[in-house]
């Protein structure tokens, strides 16, 4: 239920961030905040919140509002709408509580919160929300959002990632983004953004509405394109009944029967975490976090039929959600790691052979399903603030899905040839056709090669002359797949060098540095959300006006007034 997790015998590492390590593996059968069921093409995810079950202690979680814990919920049960019930059509996300629908993140937490937990929540936020949204476009399955009283700051948030919002018209349920007026902030989980480029709520009354305390409810909202509709309460469960069946009757595709998300296995200890397919090896002294991904022990089924069976064992979807795993364990327990390595062992041929089994199969939902988790895996790889390298040596097996780590990483150095003493094949890297054809595509809508050519189109084609063949160092650094290719000679002392170099700057200068550097090429929604999110978060989270002794944030329900630093700067 994404409970901190106890200091076990397989938990030796030191407790980060806020003295607890937090695990992100959980099941319908352990949530405390959520309640999800299906009935056909229906499901209802009811938010019913546990005020006395709060992730990190300290605080009541009043008023259906949240904080991690029940955010880790939510994104578990939207992945396994997706894989579990692929019949569902329409999700009707509602309030467990009598008139109010969520008062958002929970202030106290917020006040009690480290900087980095702060930020790193709302990222996940923003994720979860991003995902419900991906859910909607390409796995059919709609979310329709019932406000049955108030929806404040990330409440409101919540609903704005639904494919319809409505509002009871009572007189007093409402929604709003009291952040700037009540905590000097401002929404953290894309609100700004989704009211103007995904509502085409108009400026100047964006403007009221966000920093007006009460919000806005009723016709108004509706007229102001805040909420979808709205309905009287005698009539509620009617019309959100009448909505749903209309929502899912315009749903094509036959019913499904989906697969069990069942856990993941990880050993933990000191220094590492290994699952099946992946293993995270920690150097604290240095930093440093290497990820080590393994290719498939077999060759792919036979048939669609067989990779349904084989479920949550599939390798592709066994690997990205190991990796999903490792990269949020690093995100909030490992705070003073500094750059992540990303290694990879085994045939590269069998791993293509995978890509080419889901591309052969690319209608069937489990394929989709399996592509577009890969896709999300890889999003959350290019967020993290963690600086990444790609090291390709003999035996590695970066080819097709997997060398999309390589077109991630902010640096790539790949070896010549062999080191002496070891007889595995020589490092090569083998594009496939996913590599171009936005299957994985980044928050920019491009694909990473896309992104990495904007500038050499004609590198682009060049590359796509290569699919299938296997590239050697000198021939991958002609083509500008990697940043460097080195002999035995230079390999360990310039990548010792750029590990200790990174290590050295600033970890603000760096997140700052990455952030605008991996997201070049088109904007979009999720490149403006998580843009933003990145620059103010990182100024205003640390603003005495929100953050300070007299700050809005900290004197939040004290009765005392903040005390404003009142240069505009």
């Amino acid at each position: 239920m994404g409970e901190a997790a106890p200091k076990a015998a397989d938990d030796l590492r030191p407790a980060q961030g806020n003295g607890v390590a937090i695990d992100f593996r959980t099941e319908p059968s352990r949530y405390r905040h959520w309640k999800l069921a299906t009935e056909g093409g229906i499901a209802t995810l009811t938010l019913d919140v546990d005020e006395k079950a709060p992730l990190l202690g300290g605080y009541e979680l009043k008023l259906n509002s949240y904080d991690l814990g029940v955010d880790i919920e939510l994104a578990d049960a939207i992945e396994r709408l997706r894989f579990e019930h692929p019949e569902v059509k329409v999700i009707v996300l509602k309030s467990g509580k009598d008139r109010v629908f969520c008062a958002g993140a929970n202030i106290r937490m917020l006040a009690s919160a480290t900087h980095a937990h702060k930020v790193n929540f709302c990222k996940f936020t923003n994720e979860t929300r991003n995902g419900m949204e991906d859910a909607s476009e390409f796995s059919g399955q709609k979310y329709l959002c019932v406000v049955n009283g108030t929806a404040a700051g990330g409440g409101y948030e919540l609903a704005l990632a639904c494919d319809h919002i409505m509002l009871v018209d009572d007189g007093s349920a409402a929604v709003s983004l009291p952040e700037l007026p009540l905590l000097a902030v401002l929404p953290g989980t894309g609100g700004l953004t989704r009211i103007t480029d995904k509502r085409k709520v108009r400026r100047d009354h964006a403007d009221v509405f966000c920093t007006t305390e009460e919000g806005v409810k009723g016709k108004r909202a509706v007229d102001w394109r805040l909420v979808d509709e709205v309905t009287p309460r005698s009539k509620l469960d009617e019309s959100v009944e009448t909505r749903a069946k209309a929502i899912a009757a315009k749903q094509n595709g036959k019913p499904d029967k989906g697969i069990a998300l069942t856990p993941l296995e990880r050993t933990r200890t000191a220094d590492a975490n290994e699952y099946k397919f992946v293993s995270v090896v920690f150097e604290r002294d240095d930093r440093l976090a290497t990820i080590t991904l393994r290719g498939p022990e077999t060759a792919p089924p036979s048939s669609a039929d067989e990779m349904v069976k084989q479920g949550a064992a599939f390798w592709p979807l066994q690997l990205a959600r190991e990796l999903d795993d490792a990269i949020l364990d690093i995100r909030l327990n490992e705070l003073e790691v500094a750059t992540i390595v990303f290694k990879s062992d085994g045939d590269a041929q069998r791993v293509l052979a995978y890509d080419a089994f889901l591309d052969a199969n690319a209608k069937h939902w489990l394929a989709r399903e399996i592509r577009l988790k890969w896709k999300r895996v890889l999003k959350r790889v290019d967020m993290t603030s963690r600086s990444l390298v790609a090291l390709i040596e003999p035996g590695s097996c970066f080819a097709g899905m997997l060398a999309e780590l390589i077109f991630a990483a902010d640096r790539s150095y790949m070896l010549i040839g062999t080191m002496q003493g070891d007889n595995r094949t020589p490092a090569a890297i083998t594009l496939g056709e996913t590599n171009f054809s936005g299957v994985y595509a980044m928050s920019n809508g491009l694909s990473r090669l896309a992104t990495r050519f904007l500038g050499e189109l004609d590198s682009l084609e060049a590359a796509k002359t290569e699919i299938g063949k296997p590239l050697d160092a000198e021939r991958s650094e002609e083509l500008g797949l990697v940043t460097f290719a080195l002999d035995d000679i230079d390999w360990d002392d310039e990548v010792r060098l750029f590990l200790e170099e990174r290590a050295s700057f600033s970890p603000d200068g760096l997140t700052g540095m990455e952030a605008n550097l991996r997201f070049a090429g088109p904007e979009t929604m999720e490149t403006k959300i998580f843009a933003r999110l990145t620059a103010w978060q990182n100024w205003i989270f640390q603003r005495p006006n929100a953050v300070g002794p007299e700050g809005a944030l900290t004197r939040y329900g004290s009765g005392q007034k903040p005390n404003f630093d009142l240069k505009r700067v």
